[in-house]
């Protein structure tokens, strides 16, 4: 099949949107002025609209024109992140500070393309729902659009994801069945000792020395504590205290995640996080104290879904562009509440190689391929449509 002649002749609207998207990073919760701009283009191709779900969320509803009982979800994240842009192009980020460093607005972009398309066409049967979510990044906003009775209100069968992936060539898609994405936690240690002059340590509970015995101890909980057949990261990535060269200072803090495949080993880390903070701050007379906050869960993809999944990018990609075996990775995803709550798949889209498409996200040099956009929004029309068929 291919690209979708509609669709693609959509190319230069979506690299305009996309760009404008680009232009007006917003971060969580604050997608005020992304929200309109969604909500403007949706109204504008005749699509029945719902506002104010994990605040600035929208849903789409879009009836097909063969009946039917059957309803599905396609989600598109649009929340940026809190990094200064490094880019130089004529669409780089206008609110210093923060950047589309994760191809949101390109995310958003194939689903207001397939959104346009399907509601000019209505090819399909039932109902189906465009979901436009805030607060990917960190805040976990697919959680909340959960727990403020999204499914409830839009019931759906199933809901479908899809993320640009870096290195992987424009034309090709992969995926998997099962675990796919781990879980994200972070922790906060507080070491307090007792402070004094840098030069009398004997009169003083050093918390730096605590500390340093801390992070080399929590790496034994991957390498000693967890089977060697399951996987873990446990990571501490802050680490803050003193304020003199010549003070031993009271208190020291230390901050980091743990990525998890399976609720067992979550458990497991978290115990273990706990009990070793507890013993050696025992040890050097310090008090430890442990703040762990579970935050996404591991995104689980459906066999079934998956399989779905994969004849839509073949028709769309071509077989020997498509991959269902890929690895999986350890970086988190809150795709996976609605996963939680629904069945579904989450897949990857070509972003493109070396300096057409290849910077990582969350870098300041990153930008979305907008040789991608009619691709996955070719990819979304062709899995509702073979979802929702229409009755013969």
């Amino acid at each position: 099949m291919g690209l979708i002649d509609g669709v693609a002749a959509t190319q230069e609207d979506m690299t305009r949107w996309r760009r404008d998207l680009h232009r007006k990073p917003e971060t969580a919760f604050e997608e005020r002025w992304t929200s309109d701009y969604i909500a403007e283009r949706l109204t504008e191709f005749g699509i029945e609209i719902h506002r104010g779900l994990a605040e600035t969320g929208i849903v789409g509803v879009i009836h097909g024109k063969g009946g039917g009982n059957r309803a599905i979800g396609l989600r598109a994240d649009m929340d940026a992140l809190d990094i200064l842009e490094a880019n130089t192009f004529d669409h780089r980020s206008q609110h210093d500070g923060k950047m589309h460093a994760c191809g949101h607005d390109g995310h958003s972009t194939m689903l207001l393309g397939a959104a346009k398309h399907l509601a000019e066409t209505r090819n399909f049967s039932g109902t189906l729902y465009v979901v436009f979510q805030p607060a990917e990044e960190n805040e976990g906003g697919a959680g909340v659009m959960v727990e403020e009775g999204m499914f409830d209100q839009f019931p759906m069968d199933a809901i479908y994801g899809m993320h640009n992936r870096p290195g992987l060539p424009v034309g090709k898609m992969i995926m998997r069945a099962g675990p796919t994405m781990a879980g994200f936690d972070i922790f906060d240690i507080i070491v307090d000792g007792y402070g004094g002059h840098g030069a009398m340590p004997h009169q003083t509970v050093d918390p730096v020395v605590v500390q340093a015995h801390l992070v080399t101890a929590l790496q034994t909980l991957t390498s000693r504590n967890l089977n060697p057949l399951e996987s873990a990261v446990v990571s501490v990535t802050q680490v803050h205290g003193g304020d003199a060269y010549n003070v031993i200072p009271q208190q020291v803090k230390l901050s980091g995640t743990v990525r998890t495949f399976k609720p067992e080993v979550q458990d497991l880390v978290e115990a273990g996080i706990k009990r070793i903070a507890a013993h050696v701050g025992d040890t050097f007379g310090a008090k430890v104290d442990v703040a762990y906050d579970r935050r996404y869960p591991p995104l689980f993809n459906y066999a079934d879904h998956m399989a779905l999944c994969h004849k839509a990018a073949i028709d769309v990609f071509g077989e020997d562009n498509v991959r269902n075996d890929a690895p999986p990775v350890m970086a988190s995803e809150d795709f996976a509440f609605f996963l939680q709550a629904k069945p579904g798949c989450y897949v990857n889209i070509g972003n493109g190689e070396g300096d057409e498409g290849g910077c990582m996200v969350h870098n300041p040099n990153y930008d979305f391929n907008d040789k991608a956009l009619s691709y996955g929004a070719s990819y979304w029309v062709t899995l509702a449509e073979n979802l929702l068929p229409l009755k013969g």
